[in-house]
């Protein structure tokens, strides 16, 4: 009879993936492994790791899309080698950056929208960097033709997301950021006025503020600098953070004056991985005109094989939520965008009508005039025996993610409760998760906080 010996080693790829070495140690968490794996065991393992993540669905306190179409995974695993740098090499691919580019200027009416200058970036954070960069750069040479000092820059934001500090410390500009107030919540014309002077680079209306979804009003600010400048000669532009309110206004809310109609705005960023529905990693930062973007902020780079102009935080980066970006343009169009945009906007007007029912809460939005979303606070003076921050706590026992935080500076014993609705989310979902509120305040009237003061000092939420 015929001897059949086994080799071991060749025989182990039939093993069972969770009988592999692999899977039955440790893997490595601070070093290298040793030896190679098989790639399918280990894209399980790490498959298991990230089910200990959140349901994006339910994540109601981000900002940033999660619901992507099937054509767009598609078509991001087919860019997944393009680099968005080398325009030399992906020529089509940076025509169609520039495409993205032109179709926001004119979404956004820019009196040169066929020929102006933008770019993306890797979030609105980027863009709105690079957009402070142009003020400042454009304040300083009309210093230097002025002869005057240029070493006391300052920008006036409202309560503003955290990336305008990082630009403030970075490149050497003091913020003069206007702290919210008891009964004022938002940037003012009268609070602008108060803290603008000769070394002012720009004022930074946010289009959709962090912390309560609202819309800073451009246009007011607008008007009170018009007549500043005819009082006292002080000409000062005006970037428009629109990072959410970009991809929402001019479908939904086309009557708000925000954008290039104001001769005032120079520039706007905004997210295409926010409302503008792409995958994470893509931001846009327009211009009014060429003009408007100093030519010396350029470089022109030349070692990946052709001159190529470049203007970025960045160097090598994915070019495929670029082309997501356009697909999306061309998909939805401007009604597809209204469509999604007002049921967004719909969501969270429900829910905001339907927590306001429940009598625990006064509403801080409501989710009828900016951002899709609601905002709410408990009611002064109540102790219903729980805390927002355990309320949140609570929620995400049945996988809801909800924001709770304490406002910002001079509003810090206001602690508020938000949240903020994208695609991907339906009128079921929003009554679901208020059915979900309702079971937990009723588990915390059965079952009060002992020490509701502890739970006041957490910190659930990071903007």
């Amino acid at each position: 009879m015929a001897l059949h010996l086994v080799n071991p080693d060749k025989n182990s790829s039939f093993f069972d993936a969770y009988a592999e070495s692999a899977a039955i140690n440790s893997i490595p968490k601070f070093k290298i492994a040793e030896e190679p794996n098989d790639p399918k065991v280990i894209q399980d393992l790490l498959l298991d790791e990230l089910l200990l993540d959140g349901n994006a669905k339910q994540n109601l306190a981000t900002f940033c899309q999660t619901d992507l179409d099937p054509q767009i995974h598609y078509l991001m695993d087919k860019c997944i080698d393009k680099n968005m740098i080398d325009k030399d090499e992906y020529p089509q691919t940076a025509e169609i950056e520039n495409r993205c580019v032109h179709i926001l200027a004119d979404l956004w009416n820019s009196p040169q929208s066929a020929d102006t200058i933008g770019c993306s970036t890797t979030g609105s954070s980027e863009a709105a960097m690079l957009g402070g960069l142009a003020l400042k750069w454009k304040w300083r040479e009309k210093r230097r033709k002025e002869g005057k000092p240029t070493d006391k820059p300052n920008i006036i934001t409202g309560p503003v997301q955290i990336c305008w500090h990082k630009f403030a410390r970075y490149f050497d500009v003091e913020i003069r950021e206007i702290p919210m107030d008891h009964g004022r919540l938002l940037m003012t014309p009268e609070e602008v006025l108060k803290r603008v002077d000769e070394n002012t680079i720009g004022v930074v209306p946010t289009f959709g503020v962090t912390f309560t979804l609202e819309y800073e009003d451009v246009k007011a600010i607008n008007d009170a600098l018009d007549k500043l400048q005819k009082e006292t000669g002080l000409d000062i532009p005006i970037h428009v953070d629109a990072a959410s309110g970009g991809f929402i206004a001019p479908f939904i809310q086309k009557d708000i004056v925000w954008d290039f109609r104001l001769p005032r705005v120079k520039s706007i960023n905004t997210s295409g991985h926010k409302f503008g529905l792409s995958p994470l990693g893509v931001g846009w930062v327009v211009w009014r005109e060429k003009e408007d973007l100093p030519e010396d902020l350029v470089f022109n780079v030349n070692y990946l094989g052709g001159n190529m102009p470049t203007f970025a935080l960045n160097f090598s980066r994915p070019g495929g939520q670029i082309i997501a970006q356009y697909y999306n343009l061309l998909r939805h169009g401007r009604q597809g965008y209204a469509r999604i945009q007002q049921a967004c906007l719909n969501h969270g007007i429900f829910i905001a009508q339907e927590v306001e029912k429940l009598g625990l809460f006064d509403l801080l939005y409501d989710g009828t005039s900016a951002l899709p979303g609601a905002a709410w606070m408990l009611k002064k003076g109540t102790n219903p025996g729980f805390s927002l921050y355990d309320l949140s706590d609570r929620m995400r026992s049945r996988g809801w993610q909800i924001a709770s935080y304490t406002l910002p500076s001079n509003c810090e014993d206001m602690v508020i409760q938000r949240v903020l609705i994208r695609h991907g989310f339906s009128h079921d979902l929003a009554q679901l998760m208020i059915d979900d509120l309702k079971r937990s305040i009723d588990y915390f009237q059965k079952h009060p906080v002992t020490n509701i003061s502890e739970s006041d000092n957490q910190n659930s939420f990071h903007h």
